[in-house]
């Protein structure tokens, strides 16, 4: 029996090489929004809602119905937008249930014993195995830590939404070397991910671009598992990716976005001069690359 087809749309985010979807059901119009990006000048310290408002656009252009606000894992790279969404549209949103270790491991490194820990942020903390609807079409939650330990991948139909495990063939495979992060974990959320149908459509939450061309984010588990260097052999995978790792400066705003992040989306509250203001931890990686 064929898989049901979703409408997936990509938006390309430039400053951080994310990728936003929205993913629809056909039949009805019903949709969610993957990954949302709120965006963020850290020169300036200024956020602002284009990128999550050309999404609700084109929701309304297409006459589409929002149901979900999704993320997922907490992003290291850019600020989430699940929290302006929900407050013009009151969607839900939702997120993996391992987030929750992902914020006690975080609010000690923040030094924010404020900061909730029971993932409260968000209306539904998904379990792996999980099902949810949009619309009619019936979704499932796959765990895949590895990039984080809250990571998830969300299959609807014929499409999976692989988030930080695998990028374009031409580019490899997410970095492993976050607090919480493993490698040989990964290793196994990528294999998990490679025994789906190899006709089915996978979507990356990342590109970067290789060599210039212009930025893609659809492939297909036929096409990683011919075409991708990094899925080939567990070992060698977990060596390389463990040096690789090791040379890698972290994301530039990553300790930025974290604890935005970690509170589904929501900045800080004003303080008592009616301005918002992020915590950033000193020498709290002292092995990290420059």
């Amino acid at each position: 029996m064929m898989s049901a087809r979703p409408l997936v749309k990509g938006f390309y985010e430039e400053r951080s090489g994310s990728i936003q979807y929205v993913v629809a059901d056909p039949a009805t119009k019903c949709c969610a929004i993957i990954d949302p990006v709120l965006d963020y000048d850290e020169k300036s310290g200024s956020v602002a809602t284009k990128s999550a408002d050309a999404i609700l656009a084109y929701i309304a252009s297409e006459k589409m119905k929002l149901q979900w606000i999704l993320d997922t894992h907490p992003h290291a790279d850019h600020f989430s937008a699940a929290a302006y969404l929900k407050q013009v549209t009151g969607v839900p949103t939702a997120i993996g249930a391992r987030v929750t270790e992902v914020q006690k491991l975080w609010q000690k490194i923040y030094g924010m014993p404020e900061m909730k820990v029971d993932g409260s942020q968000w209306d539904r903390l998904f379990e792996h195995g999980d099902l949810f609807d949009i619309g009619e079409l019936s979704c499932r939650v796959m765990h895949s830590p590895g990039h984080t330990l809250a990571s998830i991948t969300y299959v609807a139909g014929d499409a999976a939404f692989i988030h930080d495990t695998l990028f374009m063939p031409d580019s490899g495979s997410a970095r492993a070397d976050f607090p919480g992060g493993n490698a040989a974990d990964l290793w196994c959320s990528i294999a998990a991910i490679l025994e789906l149908p190899g006709e089915t459509r996978l979507f990356t939450g990342h590109d970067y671009r290789p060599e210039g061309r212009e930025a893609c984010w659809e492939s297909t588990v036929a096409q990683q598992r011919a075409e991708n260097p990094h899925v080939q052999n567990g070992d060698d995978f977990v060596r390389s990716r463990q040096k690789r790792d090791a040379t890698l400066p972290f994301p530039r705003i990553m300790l930025h976005a974290l604890q935005v992040n970690l509170n589904a989306g929501r900045l800080p509250e004003p303080e008592s001069n009616g301005s918002r203001y992020l915590k950033i931890p000193l020498d709290a990686f002292s092995v990290a690359a420059w």
